[in-house]
């Protein structure tokens, strides 16, 4: 199945995304993570993947065929291609195609000075351009709200992420964000600079104040001020903050439902509790 096919035709499509333990031994505990997500029958699960380097991409591939096979669940596979080449990405590729995974979430990867980068691909551009001369997989692209902290600026970020689309990506899942209206606006640049496949948001509930600011700096999503009140008043109180977070997470997601988004993409963190709670909370409106 495609997950591309799955959008603009009137059904409201709720997707996940988990990422593989660091362990293969701890590949059995996720089944309570996946049992809990799957009862809401998700129309796919993401799976992110690991730096170049990494033993990771096994686990990547181990779950998603849990996933597919375990769960009939579609799986979209997380890829990255800074640190490869060409014969590495054939090689992860054949693999997939082999266990009959047929989308990938194409990415150019955090950089890591740890990490050395290849030349094949410098732009999840390229990664794109080169799958879609392979087969006819379905891609999709990430996409920020509030510009890749890389980007000069909107103009050049909504230029790249066109010609991500060109070559070929079918569907945008966004990065995270906490302000419903700089999507809403950034859904619109999009629509104005010619992109019209599917811009999904992507929510992570906060449970943790630490965690959520490493990955604020990391994709450059703002604090709205209520957001900001939140964190200051209960950070210092596990439970509050968990309580907080979440209802926030869903106060976000109904607006948007509300707004008529074709999607929503929840980051999970792997945490079946986060996952029981928001699915909780949208049962009722998720159709």
């Amino acid at each position: 199945m495609r997950i591309a096919d799955l959008y603009g035709k009137g059904k409201t499509i709720l997707s996940f995304e988990i990422f593989p333990p660091k362990k293969d031994s701890e590949l059995k505990n996720i089944d309570a993570t996946l049992e809990i997500l799957c009862e809401l029958k998700p129309d796919f699960i993401s799976v992110t993947f690991g730096a170049g380097g990494s033993s990771n991409h096994n686990r990547t591939i181990e779950l998603a065929k849990k996933i597919k096979y375990e769960y009939q669940v579609e799986p979209l596979v997380h890829l990255t291609c800074l640190s490869y080449d060409k014969s590495e990405i054939d090689e992860l590729f054949g693999a997939l195609k082999s266990e009959g995974i047929q989308n990938v979430l194409a990415l150019r990867g955090d950089k890591n000075p740890n990490i050395p980068e290849k030349e094949d691909f410098a732009h999840a551009s390229d990664l794109i351009s080169y799958l879609k001369q392979k087969d006819d997989f379905c891609i999709a692209g990430a996409c920020y709200p509030e510009c890749h902290p890389e980007s000069e600026n909107r103009v050049s970020e909504l230029k790249y992420l066109k010609k991500k689309v060109d070559m070929g990506a079918e569907v945008l899942l966004s990065q995270l964000f906490f302000d419903n209206e700089r999507f809403y606006r950034f859904e619109e640049d999009c629509r104005i600079a010619g992109i019209e496949v599917p811009v999904i948001p992507g929510i992570m509930p906060v449970i943790n104040a630490a965690q959520i600011r490493k990955m604020v700096t990391m994709c450059g999503a703002s604090f709205p001020e209520r957001f900001e009140k939140i964190i200051s008043k209960f950070e210092g109180k596990k439970e509050a903050l968990f309580d907080a977070g979440m209802s926030y997470a869903l106060s976000q997601i109904i607006e948007l439902l509300t707004n008529d988004v074709q999607g929503i993409h929840l980051y999970t963190m792997n945490n079946p509790v986060v996952a029981g709670r928001i699915c909780e909370g949208i049962k009722n409106i998720v159709k």
